[in-house]
């Protein structure tokens, strides 16, 4: 199936559930005007530099203890940083270890990034794949350790999602 196609038809199924499916007893929230991961480090600014460097990345906002990130591009897309030793982080838990939680940065050409970062320097912990289920992609690590998954949308492999598409 083309992926334009299977996109749009996902889209319709989340659109009309969730037009059907409203829990009675919970008011809705005000508008949100944005969602971003913030993560807690003790690598602040090496952290903010690798994603400058390597993603194109940047600052938003900035003080001594928190950057926000901003990806270039219509689609504004942010993620943040905080110190872990600065009194205003909020009662969480420890810096982040880089353990059950990955990013996934969406691309419209996998092997070119694959190969700007490369020629870059940046180390692969994942090598360029195109993978069965419809994406060609890689995988490096932040200075956090956190997964970055750079991912390009492909046509899966004929049958892939037919086992895995609920009826």
């Amino acid at each position: 199936m083309h992926k334009a196609i299977l996109t749009a038809i996902l889209l319709s199924v989340i659109l009309l559930y969730n037009a059907q499916v409203q829990p009675t007893n919970v008011s809705p929230m005000n508008k949100i005007n944005q969602i971003y991961p913030v993560f807690i480090t003790d690598k602040l600014e090496e952290t903010v530099k690798f994603y400058e460097q390597y993603f194109g990345f940047t600052r938003l906002f900035e003080s001594t203890f928190f950057v926000l990130l901003q990806t270039a591009g219509e689609e504004k897309i942010c993620v943040a940083f905080m110190d872990e030793g600065h009194p205003t982080t909020p009662p969480t838990p420890p810096r982040f270890n880089g353990s059950g939680s990955f990013l996934t940065l969406e691309v419209s050409d996998a092997k070119a990034e694959f190969d700007k970062l490369k020629k870059k320097g940046l180390s692969i912990y994942y090598e360029l794949k195109d993978e069965a289920w419809g994406q060609k992609r890689f995988g490096v690590l932040d200075p956090n350790q956190i997964y970055i998954d750079v991912v390009e949308q492909i046509e899966p492999k004929e049958g892939f999602w037919d086992k895995y598409i609920k009826p």
